[in-house]
């Protein structure tokens, strides 16, 4: 027979059992993320190492964030039908790949078939960033970039080495429109040498080239 300690130590309330279960870390619930500077911050660093309590309106942002990931995109309504010459100039070089606004809409679709769409998104962010003058609206648009792709509890995460990171962990002190320029750099650096060779190989691109049209991307 369990003794009173063990009884107490084996019960599992109503609220502990609504709780999800244990998972891996990108998939785990996460903490609070930290205010941003002058929000009276829990924690003195941007790291996402606080043990604060959780904040109840976040966590079921985060879930949903996750659940419309993979939605379908709205239609680029800025992005005119590119022209032959357009879609081969992409071939060319990455540069000309993104400063094309067809360009960059065809290869964020092409990142979202292989889950990495974040890198795209992370890199129009830092761009309106760096476009924004007011000193409120950089510190705003600073904090949510963070929390939708550095923080290492998001499901929206980039890849950054721990230098990168910790660069910008102290930026956040006092954010400005430039905090993620060696971020944005190296997820720049990430899709030309990773996810640009394979959209030039892929359906998507060589559709585009030859019919000037691209294939639902559910059959790409």
């Amino acid at each position: 027979m369990p003794t009173p300690h063990e009884a107490e130590t084996q019960h599992t309330g109503p609220e502990e059992a609504d709780q999800p279960p244990p998972m891996s870390r990108h998939d785990a619930a996460p903490p609070a993320v930290p205010a941003a500077p002058g929000r009276n911050p829990c924690c003195l660093c941007w790291c996402c190492c606080c043990s604060c309590s959780w904040n109840e309106e976040r966590r079921r942002a985060w879930w949903t964030s996750r659940e419309t990931k993979l939605q379908p995109l709205p239609s680029c309504e800025a992005c005119a039908a590119p022209s032959p010459e357009e879609v081969r100039s992409w071939a060319q070089s990455f540069d000309k790949l993104m400063h094309s606004p067809a360009g960059r809409n065809v290869f964020r679709e092409f990142l979202r078939t292989e889950y990495s769409e974040e890198n795209m998104l992370f890199w129009l962010a830092c761009e309106e960033l760096k476009a924004e003058a007011n000193k409120h609206v950089v510190d705003e648009k600073a904090r949510l970039i963070y929390e939708d792709y550095v923080s290492i509890l998001s499901p929206k995460e980039v890849s950054l080495d721990s230098r990168v990171r910790e660069g910008i962990n102290k930026r956040m002190q006092e954010p400005s429109a430039h905090t993620f320029d060696d971020a944005q750099l190296q997820i720049y650096t990430l899709m030309h040498r990773d996810s640009y060779p394979r959209f030039l190989g892929s359906p998507v691109y060589r559709a585009l080239l030859l019919h000037g049209s691209t294939p639902s991307f559910s059959e790409a």
